[in-house]
């Protein structure tokens, strides 16, 4: 399901860099600051159907013991929300997808 949709919904991964894929799905933090106030980032915008794939893929990533387990468990251990860090795991998944696909390259674990 994943991956028909990132190929149906997002045509342009794979041609783009890293940050304009972000984007374009919608999990680029946005900053929320005026004048000498600083706000929380937060997520907007984008593709919501690529976005709601992506989150399942990386909620299944986190519960599987696959290797971004130990990506996730790092942020949280750091102290970052758990929601942060689910979303961190998100855009992590775009960026190797989108190198794999850039790169013509076979996805290899990173402990392999």
């Amino acid at each position: 399901m994943t991956a028909r949709t990132l190929l149906a919904e997002l045509p342009e991964l794979g041609n783009v860099s890293r940050h304009q894929v972000a984007a374009l799905v919608g999990v680029a933090p946005i900053n929320r600051d005026s004048g000498l106030m600083r706000g929380r980032r937060a997520i907007a915008g984008g593709r919501t159907s690529v976005r709601a794939v992506l989150y399942m893929a990386a909620l299944t990533a986190i519960r599987r013991r696959s290797p971004f387990r130990g990506f996730y468990d790092q942020l949280t251990a750091h102290g970052r929300p758990k929601k942060v860090a689910l979303v961190a795991m998100m855009r992590k998944l775009l960026t190797i997808l989108n190198a794999i696909l850039r790169d013509h390259t076979p996805w290899r674990p990173l402990n392999a």
